[in-house]
C-alpha cells in the first residue's frame, strides 16, 4: 500500500459526502491536503478538521462550472510551489430527473457535462503532464455505475464519458508509476444522491481510496467503492490488485 504520508493531495468537493470523508482518510494516513469547494467557507471547514489531525490543509475555491473559474484555481495551486502526487476528482452534480424522459434538455446535458466531465478532465489534463515528468502520481476520478435511466440521462451520460476519458489512458500509463483509475461510490444518502439512497456516505471508506493507494502500475480500472464495505484498508488494497480492466 502506498505511503503517502506528507505527499499533497488534492481533493475537489471536499466540503462534504465523499469528498470529506476521503479528506479525513488520507488525513489519517498523513497526507497534507489541498480542498476544493465552490466556496472557500466551506473547505475551510474541512480543512480545520484535518489540521487537528496533525496536517497541513490549504482551501481553495472555484465553480466547477466555469473552465475560467477552474483555471483561476489551477495557477493559484501552481502558485504556491506545492508538488501534487495525488489528485482525487472527486466533485459531481447530478443533472435533474425528468419524469418524461423524452423531455431531457440540452441544457440540462451542458451543465452536467461542464461539471461531471469538462472540469474533471480540465484537472486531468493539468497534473498529468507534471505527474508523467516526475515519474510519480496518482489520480482517480469519480463515476457512477448509473443505467438503465433515461429519467437522468445527462448524469449518466457525463460520467460514462469520464469513464471512457481514464480507461483510454491504460495503454500510456500501464506499467508506469503514474496511475489513473475511476471509482464508482455507489447510491448514497448525499445531497447529490438524496435521502431514499440505500447507503450510508460512510460506506464508500475504504473502497473510494483504494484507487489513490495501489501501487502496481496499472491503470485504467473501475473501483466499485460498495464491493469494500467491512474490510481494513490494507485487505481493501489487497482485494483492488485483482481488479482487471
Amino acid at each position: 500500500m502506498l505511503n503517502v504520508q506528507n505527499r499533497w493531495c488534492l481533493i475537489t468537493g471536499s466540503s462534504r459526502g465523499v469528498g470529506r470523508e476521503i479528506a479525513k482518510q488520507m488525513a489519517f494516513l498523513g497526507a497534507n491536503l489541498i480542498l476544493q469547494s465552490r466556496s472557500r467557507k466551506h473547505s475551510e471547514e474541512t480543512a480545520e478538521i484535518v489540521r487537528e489531525m496533525g496536517v497541513q490543509a490549504l482551501s481553495v475555491e472555484c465553480d466547477l462550472e466555469d473552465s475560467k473559474s477552474v483555471a483561476s484555481m489551477l495557477t493559484e495551486i501552481d502558485s504556491t510551489s506545492l508538488k501534487v502526487d495525488l489528485v482525487y476528482n472527486n466533485a459531481g452534480l447530478m443533472s435533474h430527473y425528468f419524469e418524461d424522459y423524452t423531455q431531457n434538455t440540452l441544457d440540462d446535458f451542458h451543465q452536467a457535462m461542464k461539471v461531471n466531465f469538462f472540469a474533471p478532465i480540465q484537472i486531468a489534463y493539468h497534473f498529468l503532464p507534471k505527474m508523467i515528468q516526475n515519474g510519480f502520481g496518482r489520480m482517480q476520478l469519480t463515476t457512477s455505475g448509473i443505467a438503465n435511466e433515461p429519467e437522468l440521462a445527462a448524469y449518466a451520460c457525463a460520467k460514462a464519458a469520464l469513464t471512457k476519458f481514464v480507461r483510454d489512458f491504460a495503454c500510456k500509463l500501464n506499467g508506469t508509476d503514474v496511475m489513473m483509475n475511476v471509482m464508482d461510490p455507489g447510491w448514497l444518502r448525499t445531497d447529490l444522491g438524496g435521502p431514499k439512497a440505500p447507503n450510508a456516505v460512510e460506506t464508500v471508506v475504504p473502497g473510494a481510496l483504494v484507487g489513490v493507494l495501489l501501487e502496481d502500475k496499472k491503470s485504467g480500472r473501475w473501483f466499485s467503492a460498495q464491493d469494500y464495505v467491512g474490510l481494513d484498508l490494507e485487505s481493501a488494497v489487497k482485494k483492488a490488485e485483482s481488479v482487471e480492466f
